[in-house]
């Protein structure tokens, strides 16, 4: 069988623990027999991020944007805990922090359905995606830790040397501060990505925040949204016969569990990170569900929303057998190849990336998976290894190839 052809090479950041074991295997399994791969890889592995000073990062990130497309690996962001295991020179920040802060834009992230999974929220029917803002809140926070008693102060310096001072609190002993940011423009780009996307989609847009406390900082994306879909989107919206409406975060919460699903969910970054978690999970896993950043400059980045998977990791180094669920990962591939496919004008690539995805669906349908969707599956599941249900994808791929 001949290989697929590529002409624009995909930017491959590679990650950590079992994730990354899953990363080869998925290529040398299911993506490399049947497609000349072509890209430009960098090691974001905690390892070499430390021995990088973190610029391994910023270099990858800067060729996402050069090159277009992009699919990442899970990574750690290492905490106290992790910089002792891994002897780190300092606690670097998070890659996709840095990644996102780069290439902007907004990451939508839906379930991935299949008969026989069904969500733990009975009144689901259709799915829920969740538009999560890229960039600035905590991803992008200075903080400290407060020794003793003192005045802490938020201070805005202009151009012209003038200051806007605001007291935060007088502490009388030791505490913590964190200073979180945000910019128009990128309030704006994620605005403009939702509306489209709704309307490609047809779905109706929900959007939500806590102005009631936040009156400021929050406030800024409620005006920003509402002011954009008056002045450009309202008659498009009303045209596709979709809604687009506000409402504060603790009341979408109560909204979406009671509702039946098929509508995107706008979320700050924060609250997108932890809405997407709980969205996923009820639908069946973590590892069920597609993750891509959208940048207003044309950019994709496709990775698992999930984590490394540490726990299987450290029985794989004992040289135990995992079962460890490759779908979100082994999406992420399909979706950038798919993109690259698209943009580079190959047809084949854009086939191959959805007949990937139906191996995979299809071995799950016929009973075959990990442990994790084995314990969910209404119907025979047999739950095998990583490897096995990953060969399995691979048998159909080959039959579905020919």
């Amino acid at each position: 069988m001949n290989k697929i052809q590529m002409t624009t090479p995909l930017v491959e950041m590679d990650g950590d623990e079992m994730t990354r074991v899953l990363w080869a295997d998925i290529k040398k399994l299911l993506i490399e027999p049947f497609v000349d791969l072509k890209t430009e890889y960098f090691d974001l592995g905690l390892k070499h991020r430390d021995e990088t000073d973190d610029q391994v990062t910023l270099d990858a990130a800067c060729a996402a944007r050069e090159y277009g497309v992009s699919v990442k690996c899970a990574t750690i962001t290492p905490n106290m805990q992790r910089m002792e295991e891994y002897h780190l020179k300092k606690m670097w920040k998070s890659p996709n922090g840095t990644i996102r802060s780069v290439l902007d834009g907004t990451v939508f992230r839906a379930p991935i359905l299949v008969d026989g999974i069904y969500p733990t929220v009975r009144t689901w029917k259709k799915p829920i995606t969740i538009a999560r803002h890229a960039y600035g809140d905590v991803y992008k926070n200075v903080e400290m830790a407060v020794p003793g008693p003192g005045k802490a102060e938020l201070v805005f310096t202009r151009e012209d040397g003038q200051e806007i001072r605001r007291v935060i609190h007088e502490f009388k002993g030791p505490g913590v501060l964190q200073g979180v940011h945000n910019l128009d423009s990128s309030i704006t780009s994620f605005a403009h990505s939702c509306f489209r996307f709704a309307l490609s989609e047809r779905q109706d847009l929900w959007f939500s925040t806590k102005d009631t406390i936040s009156k400021t900082y929050d406030h800024r994306f409620r005006d920003i949204f509402e002011n954009l879909y008056e002045t450009e989107y309202k008659k498009a919206f009303e045209e596709a016969g979709i809604t687009f409406f506000y409402t504060l975060i603790d009341d979408a919460v109560a909204r979406v569990v009671r509702s039946e699903g098929g509508f995107i969910w706008a979320c700050k970054n924060y609250d997108g990170d932890v809405m997407s978690d709980m969205v996923a999970t009820a639908f069946g896993s973590l590892a069920m569900m597609t993750s891509v950043l959208v940048s207003p400059g044309g950019q994709y980045e496709y990775e698992a929303a999930h984590g490394t998977v540490t726990r299987h990791y450290y029985r794989y180094l004992k040289g135990e057998e995992t079962s460890t669920n490759p779908v979100a990962t082994i999406f992420a591939w399909s979706g950038a190849l798919r993109k690259r496919g698209e943009l580079d004008g190959l047809p084949e690539l854009m086939t191959f990336a959805d007949r990937l995805e139906k191996a995979t669906l299809d071995t799950i349908r016929d009973g075959i998976m990990t442990k994790d969707l084995a314990l969910l599956y209404e119907g025979d599941a047999q739950g095998v290894t990583s490897r096995v249900f990953m060969e399995a994808i691979g048998a159909r791929l080959s039959a579905l190839m020919e």
